[in-house]
């Protein structure tokens, strides 16, 4: 898991992928964090992306960098503790004028049964479950 972690934010952007009825969505997000031997993401409760995964929480994502690309696949857990909240906010500064971790539109959600695989042009596909 850390490795992945270390390779989402050498990136800085990935794409999340979710379903909505019958059709992919797929849009770039930022943040990644490890809380309690956990990968996390955050967003907010309003935005679609919030209502596809409580409806359908599995999910892709896949980044790509100095020639080499991951994709995890998983299910995303939703956390409402102030704690990971917390954490993912201290570690994105940025994002503090528009989330707080005690309101009610803060969300970070957790990979459950979450499998990695690393590729490239060059070498055979190498897997992570965490």
């Amino acid at each position: 898991m850390q490795e992945v972690y270390d390779f989402l934010k050498k990136c800085g952007t990935y794409y999340l992928a979710t379903v909505e009825g019958d059709q992919p969505r797929v849009r770039p997000f930022g943040t990644i964090d490890i809380f309690e031997d956990k990968l996390y993401i955050q967003t907010g409760k309003v935005k679609e992306v919030s209502k596809q995964i409580q409806k359908n929480p599995k999910v892709e994502l896949c980044a790509f960098a100095d020639g080499v690309w991951v994709r995890v696949a998983g299910k995303l857990v939703r956390d409402d503790r102030i704690e990971p909240k917390k954490h993912m906010l201290d570690a994105y500064p940025s994002l503090q004028g528009m989330y707080k971790a005690e309101d009610d539109n803060t969300e970070v959600l957790y990979f459950e049964d979450a499998t990695a695989t690393f590729s490239s042009f060059t070498a055979a596909p190498r897997v992570v479950k965490f």
